[in-house]
């Protein structure tokens, strides 16, 4: 059978070992690669339908996938006014002033990005934007996407006018008189305000998805991760599967929220394994905190504020039951774990999962923990004992902290705690399986940004500025496997995924120069000049 598609004149890397392998083609047919080869045996396996690619000694490593991201919640959250490269108040407001000149009477401004640092040392409230936004309702999401801070026309149209109770971690931050200072704490509260705003019409939302899917695809991105299941989620993906429009592969984990009771969990096990021929359902994502810029973390110790002291379930106990029936049910979880207490716990809950089921059962079960941002000694090796993966943001640490700790992260946790930010080089030398990724929206998806900020571990807006941790950088192979070998791993695809081998995907991302030799601060503006999924192009830049 004539191969689909034949590159030629390539450099091979073998991202396991770091090395190009010693052949210069390679011919991929019905979705996998067929062979490898020189230029003269794999051109002999093309027809006259093949699309034949000579790439002039251009790199090819296998797919890069992206270990935690969010296309819909994504594409839905990253419209209106991008705030995420203000620095200060002044900027923002002046950002939000020219905004509000074009909005029509009444019009909601919509806002994300916005980074807590921008506040200082005042509250993150919105009298702080005072009197851009009086009179205008606006939801302004934070860079965390676990927080938004609405103005008070916007908290008046739905009806919020103090403190409410949840069955979560989440607040409708109130000052003392009991008022509401337009500071939203995780989604139930974020919910209240979010349901008076206009929406967008599915359509809309198809396209918007869609067109950022497109644009992941151009920055060499083949598959990712996606750590949730929201909404209409899932048909997005079915339909763009059915129409060829589904530019990356996706593995999808619905949530597990506290409450969720036995009949839940039986319907998150029944729907493993559920999708089409680019995405399927496999895991479970929760939630064991939230964020440290926002008070929301669970810490041994609290933070400076006093904050940060409590998990998101509110009986942890049943988080560790639920774990329990996933694992002897053959699920593995993705746990989102920011805080120390909360990256023990998870581990502590697998460790008894894992027990209750027996010493040799459950091998194959990979659970993950999501975020890790500060962990203590002790915790290190538990990773790799336990075969957790080790699931981490590098630019998270690179554009929401500072290496002088003078950041909202760092003075909450104090010097001891900001000192062990993003520990990427600790787990990976304690034997951890570390997987990289973007969390977009939070941080930007392009992938060569996400390896380069493992390994320089600096401000993406200004890579003079010092890095924070630089003890923690990875090397650019060990990045290069953390979006590749680690993330096949991961989905226990190892066999499949994440290698350039016959038999393995013919996912493909082709670059311009060698991504283990170009200094980490130029390794954004590497060219992406060809991205494959399945075995077809999905980007294929002009001079290929």
């Amino acid at each position: 059978m004539p191969a689909d598609l034949v590159l030629l004149s390539a450099r091979l890397l073998d991202p396991a070992t770091g090395a190009f392998l010693p052949e210069t083609a390679l011919a991929a047919a019905d979705g996998k690669i067929t062979a490898l080869g020189d230029d003269r045996e794999i051109r002999r396996l093309a027809g006259p339908a093949t699309t034949v690619l000579d790439l002039k000694g251009a790199v090819v490593t296998p797919g890069l996938t992206d270990g935690h991201l969010h296309p819909v919640t994504g594409a839905d959250l990253s419209h209106g006014l991008d705030l995420s490269r203000c620095t200060d108040l002044d900027e923002v407001r002046a950002a939000l002033a020219r905004e509000a000149a074009t909005l029509a009477p009444g019009a909601w401004l919509r806002g994300w990005g916005l980074d807590p640092n921008v506040f200082g040392d005042r509250p993150v409230e919105a009298a702080a934007l005072s009197p851009v936004l009086d009179g205008i309702p606006a939801l302004l999401l934070l860079f965390d996407a676990h927080s938004l801070l609405a103005s008070p026309r916007a908290l008046e149209l739905a009806g919020v006018d103090g403190p409410r109770t949840f069955d979560q971690a989440a607040e409708v931050v109130c000052d003392a008189d009991g008022r509401p200072t337009g500071l939203l704490l995780e989604d139930a509260a974020c919910e209240l305000v979010e349901r008076a705003a206009p929406q967008p019409t599915r359509a809309e939302r198809r396209d918007r998805l869609a067109a950022a899917l497109r644009a992941m695809a151009a920055s060499g991105l083949t598959g990712g991760h996606v750590m949730d299941a929201n909404g209409d989620s899932l048909d997005f993906y079915a339909e763009l599967d059915a129409a060829g429009d589904l530019p990356l592969r996706l593995r999808v984990a619905p949530w597990c929220q506290p409450g969720t009771g036995d009949e839940g969990v039986r319907a998150l096990i029944a729907q493993q394994g559920t999708g089409g021929r680019l995405w399927r359902t496999a895991g479970v994502k929760l939630f064991m905190d939230g964020t440290i810029d926002n008070g929301t973390a669970w810490l041994e110790r609290p933070d400076c504020h006093g904050e940060s002291t409590h998990a998101f379930w509110p009986d942890p106990d049943a988080y560790t039951r639920v774990i329990g029936q996933l694992h002897a049910a053959g699920v593995p979880t993705a746990t989102h774990a920011i805080g120390d207490a909360a990256v023990r716990h998870v581990l502590d809950a697998v460790e008894k999962a894992r027990a209750a089921a027996g010493s040799t059962s459950g091998s194959g079960i990979r659970h993950r923990i999501e975020h890790i941002e500060t962990v203590p000694d002790d915790t290190l090796r538990r990773f790799a004992e336990l075969g957790v993966i080790a699931s981490m943001q590098p630019t998270h640490c690179c554009d929401f902290t500072r290496a002088d700790h003078t950041d909202n992260w760092s003075r909450r946790l104090g010097e001891e705690r900001a000192a062990r930010a993003w520990r990427c080089r600790d787990l990976a030398d304690s034997g951890a399986t570390v997987v990289l990724g973007s969390d977009w929206p939070i941080a930007p998806y392009e992938p060569l940004g996400v390896l380069a900020g493992a390994r320089h571990r600096r401000p993406t807006r200004d890579l003079s500025r010092p890095p924070h941790g630089p003890e923690q950088a990875l090397t650019a192979l060990e990045a290069l496997r953390g979006m590749t070998v680690h993330a096949a791993y991961a989905a226990g695809e190892e066999d499949r995924a994440g290698r350039l081998a016959p038999g393995c995907r013919a996912d493909l991302t082709v670059l311009g120069g060698d991504p283990l030799t170009t200094p980490a601060t130029e390794l954004p503006e590497l060219p992406v000049l060809l991205t494959v999924l399945d075995g077809r192009p999905t980007h294929r830049d002009p001079s290929v």
